[in-house]
């Protein structure tokens, strides 16, 4: 991953080491890139394996530690299993026990429902899109009088 400068708020695309699943279902493909100073993972395809569930949960254990902040966008997701469910509960406990930000952005309707029938909503910090979950991530400037 390629460093830029954090008070840059273009965002730069890099491919990260996609995971990808043949045969009949979808490939899941994670792209990184940068925006604002932390670290946004684009995710295409479906998260219904527990391989594809543990390769997402790897790329965030590997990269947050150094970046501190980062988004998952999940507009590209059309579905999400009970195991991705649970590989993500357990990557943001560790992630908000390391005092480390992990926000997720975007999802679409059925995986926003998905973490609405779970109760997710009241765990993962979710914002309807990444320019959203920036903002959020953004120290709260002083108001002048």
């Amino acid at each position: 991953m390629k460093s830029e400068d954090p008070a840059d708020h273009s965002l730069a695309r890099e491919p990260s080491s996609p995971t990808k699943r043949t045969g009949k279902h979808l490939t899941l493909t994670i792209e990184a890139g940068t925006a604002a100073g932390a670290v946004v993972l684009h995710c295409q395809g479906r998260i219904i394996f527990h391989r594809e569930a543990q390769a997402l949960s790897s790329i965030v254990t590997e990269v947050l530690p150094s970046a501190q902040r980062m988004i998952v966008d999940l507009s590209g997701i059309e579905s999400v299993d009970s195991d991705a469910l649970g590989e993500l509960v357990l990557t943001h406990m560790w992630a908000e026990a390391a005092g480390y930000t992990l926000l997720f952005a975007s999802p679409r309707k059925s995986v926003q429902h998905l973490f609405e029938a779970t109760n997710l909503l009241s765990v993962f910090d979710v914002y309807s899109s990444v320019p959203e979950a920036m903002a959020a991530m953004l120290p709260d400037e002083p108001q002048l009088a």
